[in-house]
This record gives C-alpha cells, structure tokens and sequence, in this order.
C-alpha cells in the first residue's frame, strides 16, 4: 500500500509538473549579421508581446507565456510570422542578410513554423502588383488561383489541426482584404479616369505672398498642381524635383502651384518651411485642410498627389506624374513645346 500511495504521489508530481511547464515555452536562436540588440515578438495589432535581448555574439533564450497563435518576430528592420503555443521548445537560426530565405527551426513547434517561412517565400513570388493592375476578372481569377494553391500547402495532417485552422482564417482574411483595396482602388482609378477632359473644379486660397487665388487667375495657362502638407514625407522628398521642373519650364506657358493641406494651426510652419526651403512656383494655403472642397471633389485621400489642368480649365489628369517621374517631362514637352 505505501509502494502504491508512494508511486501515486510520483505520477501526481510529475503530472503538475508537465502542466506547470506547459503554461510557457521556450525560444532561443541563433542570428548572423543581427540588425540590433533585441527581438522583438507583437500580437496581431501590433502590441508589444515580447522584448528578448541579443547577446553580441548573436544568440538569445527566454521563456514566453503566450495564447496559442500567429505573432510577428521582428528584428527591428524585418519580420517574420510566427506560430507560438505554450509547451513548444522552439530554437531558431536565422541570417539577416537573407532572412526569410535563411530561418530554418528546430525543436517542438519547428514543423509549423518552418511551414510559414517557406510560405513567406511563396508570398514573395506572387507578383501583386500585376494582379492589381489586371482587370476585375482577370484579378479575381488570380486571386482564387493564390488562395487555392494556399490551402494545397496545408494538405499535411501533420500539422497542428489549431494551426491549420487559424492559417485558413488568415487566407480568407487576405483574401477579402486584397479584394477590398483592389475595389476601393478600382473605383477610385475609375473616378479620376471620369474627371479627365472636364472642368476643373475651383479653389480660392490664400496666397504666401498675399491676398487669395483662384484658378481661373491662371487660364490661358497650364496648371500644374501639387497638393501637399509640412509633415508629409513623400511629399517633401519631391520638392527638389518640383524646383527643377520650375526652372527647367520657367518662361513657358504653365504655372507651378502648391496646395497645402496642413490644420489652421500649423500655418507659420508652412510659411517658415517655404522661406527655409525657397520654394517657388504659387503657394497657397487650402481653407479647411482634407475637407476643403478642392480636396473631397478630387477625392484626394492621400498625399502628394498631382493634378494637370489645361489652359481652358479642363483636366488633363486627374492624378499626374511625380515631378520625380520622368514620365511628367515627356508629358510637358509634348504640351508646351
């Protein structure tokens, strides 16, 4: 009887200490030519899960207690999808140089995790771009072709049937959030496309050098607008080109205007930036930033964005070339020449 309660005790112990330790997990790896001092592991919206320290010699180890799922290991210049469950002891090698093309798992958790890396690759060779510039049918053709040679990939019973279920979750996810944007852009493609060859709608703003302009102050000129704001990146990554393209047309018959969408609030930055910056051409200041009507009739959602108005107030584009573009010259040469 006290062999048997003895033993008994044994299994209990052993029991709680298997459920104990499934509550975490361990991971650690091992990373060539590391970025940075740390990984990091987020949540699907973004929220921080995990903060793990890189040694200098490119390794790391900690222990995580996680609700089972996909995450984002990031190396602060990269990520990578991840799949962590409590229980697993999963160990990674990775070279930054390559990175998805170099991680390879080992450990429990490895078969799932080295199926996302291999995944991420396939992603990589979709060509997305083309598909989104195809016709609707042609599109959505391509898309059932990739969310079908997606679901092909989890055809292996090995995997966690958890695992599998949340990776059709996310296919769909994808799949209808591709669809989505590609509409959303489709429209939009095709209601700038109708804008073309009709009058422009009209403006009045105020003017850094004072008083207020209007377009029709520019007929019998082409008008050549670039709608921006002093926080936008992109859009003061184009300024040296715009200069250029002032100078290079100056004396022709097209004027350079600028429209600021920036709040009321931040006026004195937009003229300090314009006296910092020396631009030229018209700079005008929209009346009520994104909901100055110029902007909802042009639907313009986000920036920099560039329009082309003929002499007579007609649009020639609805959404121009970059002045980065080499597109934009041709296009000008053609029309003032």
């Amino acid at each position: 009887m006290k062999k048997l309660f003895f033993t008994a005790l044994v299994l209990l112990s052993t029991l709680s200490g298997i459920a104990q330790k499934s509550k975490y997990m361990t991971f650690q790896g091992e990373i060539a030519n590391k970025n940075g001092d740390a990984v990091y592991i987020t949540d699907g919206k973004n929220k921080l899960i995990k903060k793990i320290q890189v040694t200098s010699e490119g390794t790391f180890k900690d222990t995580l207690h996680v609700a089972h799922g996909r995450y984002s290991l990031s190396d602060g210049n990269e990520f990578t999808i991840v799949y962590l469950k409590n229980g697993f002891d999963l160990k990674l090698k990775m070279d930054t140089k390559k990175f998805d093309e170099s991680i390879i798992y080992s450990g429990k958790g490895a078969l799932e995790n080295n199926f996302l890396a291999k995944n991420s690759l396939f992603e990589e060779q979709t060509d997305m771009g083309s598909l989104l510039a195809a016709s609707e049918v042609d599109f959505l053709k391509g898309l059932d072709k990739k969310k079908l040679e997606d679901l092909k990939r989890l055809q292996n019973t090995k995997l966690d049937p958890i695992f599998i279920d949340l990776q059709k979750k996310s296919i769909d996810e994808n799949y209808n959030g591709v669809v989505k944007y590609y509409k959303m852009n489709y429209e939009a493609n095709l209601a700038k496309s109708k804008l073309a060859n009709t009058m422009s709608p009209s403006f009045n703003y105020d003017n850094y050098a004072g008083g207020k302009t209007k377009l029709e102050d520019f007929k019998g000129k082409y008008v050549y607008i670039d709608v921006w704001a002093t926080w936008c990146g992109p859009c003061r990554a184009e300024i040296p080109f715009l200069k250029k393209n002032e100078e290079k047309y100056h004396g022709k018959n097209i004027s350079f205007v600028s429209i600021s969408v920036d709040v009321q609030k931040d006026i004195e930055k937009w003229k300090t930036l314009i006296k910092d910056k020396e631009l030229g051409g018209v700079q005008l200041f929209a009346d009520n930033n994104w909901n100055s009507q110029f902007i909802k009739d042009y639907g313009i959602n986000s920036i920099p964005r560039f329009i082309l108005i003929d002499p007579t107030g007609k649009i020639v584009s609805a959404d121009a070339s970059r002045p980065s573009s080499a597109e934009l010259q041709v296009q000008l040469d053609a029309l003032l020449n």
